[in-house]
């Protein structure tokens, strides 16, 4: 019996050496690999890591353009395949206050918010939160509560859907969200015009064209967007596309605007607007102060979904990456919404969220405000260019021609020098 019990453990022993042996002289297995980690864009991004000696006749063209419009300072940003390969600063971001522009200073982006409100839009459909062919008003509409049923008395209004409001078909007679001053004394207002009063203004009047007949660009369409995302999410609208939208896509950055230079944030430029008449106008407060037009000529808080946002183009060129239908990096809508917010039907229909999106010419969203102007441009090689500026010319919303000129001539002479790296990721 010892003997047996003696080699019972003995053999016991021995599968233990040799199984420890085995693992021990058994190779490591591969560690899974690692998903490439996202950065904060306007933490790390400098000047310095877009410095190329082969591309310093590019960096000489956006300061000639630049020069010929009298724009104190610009900031570029362009990605290939949804990796960011170029971003970088020129000029000044404050000339007062001697600070030049970095890739990493945010800037009002004007009507190119409005891209970022119809992605929301489209992550509610996703959710089924919503659906952009659901009525605004009226009974089964999503905005049926008193307020917007107190006002309406045009019955037409009840045609008008979200998908209306997306492509400014809505059929309103007037969009006066830049006539504050205007508003409060038409209506009597002891105040200046918060949204609600704009609602009652717009929505009381008869519609100019039935919904979806026409179209007639709205930044008043893009604030009852904005009201739809606050309705149907139960969040305001800022913090519904911070958390739902930008988040997710990777945009850690971006702000609604304040309407003055004391409201900026610590990484926002100061703005400048052209010299000439209307550089000095009232303020929007109708409080009796002149003011430069870029800082209280206009509420831009209240445009909020409109024309509201700031960002870096490197933060606005992630967002276009997660919204593009590629797939380099993960989109936050679904194919059937991005296909939806890409639909071309002619040169006379607005796309959803975008300006344009005819096939051969790629996708392009335009922006203009007192002391900005902006232009996001994705070209059907997979190229996305992004300007920005802090400052406005005379020519208003037509800038963005010239910088499509500046954006064709430099693709031409630059864009097989653009590095091969990916600072969207470390």
């Amino acid at each position: 019996m010892k003997k047996t019990s003696a080699l019972i453990i003995a053999t016991i022993a021995a599968a233990l050496i040799a199984t420890a042996t085995i693992i021990i002289k058994a190779p490591l297995s591969k560690p899974a690999e690692l998903a490439p980690e996202r950065v904060k864009l306007n933490e790390i991004l400098t000047n310095d890591s877009s410095q190329f000696a082969e591309l310093e006749g590019l960096d000489r063209k956006v300061l000639a353009y630049m020069k010929r419009w009298e724009m104190k300072g610009a900031s570029l940003a362009i990605t290939r395949n949804d990796s960011l390969l170029y971003a970088k600063g020129y000029g000044w971001a404050d000339e007062e206050m001697g600070i030049e522009m970095e890739p990493s200073h945010i800037m009002r982006m004007a009507s190119v918010s409005k891209l970022i409100t119809a992605a929301g839009i489209m992550v509610l459909q996703d959710r089924d939160s919503l659906s952009i062919k659901d009525t605004v008003f009226g009974p089964s509409g999503i905005l049926s509560d008193s307020l917007f049923t107190s006002i309406i008395k045009d019955r037409n209004h009840h045609n008008i859907t979200v998908e209306h409001l997306l492509r400014h078909q809505g059929g309103f007679y007037r969009d006066p969200l830049f006539s504050s001053r205007d508003v409060r004394h038409q209506m009597q207002l002891d105040n200046p015009p918060v949204k609600e009063d704009f609602y009652r203004l717009v929505l009381g009047k008869r519609l100019s064209f039935m919904p979806g007949s026409w179209q007639r660009y709205s930044n008043f369409g893009y604030l009852l967007l904005s009201e739809i995302i606050e309705k149907v999410s139960g969040m305001s609208y800022e913090e519904f596309i911070r958390t739902q939208v930008l988040a997710p896509a990777g945009c850690y950055d971006m702000h609604i605007s304040g309407n003055y230079y004391a409201d900026k944030r610590a990484n926002e430029v100061r703005y400048y607007t052209h010299n000439g008449d209307g550089k000095y106008i009232e303020d929007y407060s109708d409080n009796g102060e002149i003011v430069e037009r870029c800082y209280g000529g206009n509420n831009i808080t209240l445009l909020s979904g409109a024309g509201a946002w700031c960002a870096s183009p490197a933060e606005i060129a992630r967002f276009v990456a997660s919204i593009d239908g590629r797939p380099e990096v993960p989109d936050i809508i679904s194919q059937e919404a991005f296909e939806q917010m890409i639909e071309y039907f002619d040169k006379d229909t607005y796309s959803l969220g975008w300006n344009d999106t005819t096939p051969e010419k790629g996708w392009s969203r335009t922006g203009t405000l007192s002391g900005t102007c902006a232009l996001v441009r994705q070209y059907p090689d997979g190229e996305c260019w992004i300007l920005i500026t802090n400052t406005s010319t005379y020519r208003g919303p037509r800038q963005s021609r010239y910088t499509e000129a500046l954006f064709t001539q430099c693709r031409e002479l630059y864009s097989s020098k653009l590095p091969e790296r990916n600072l969207f990721y470390k």
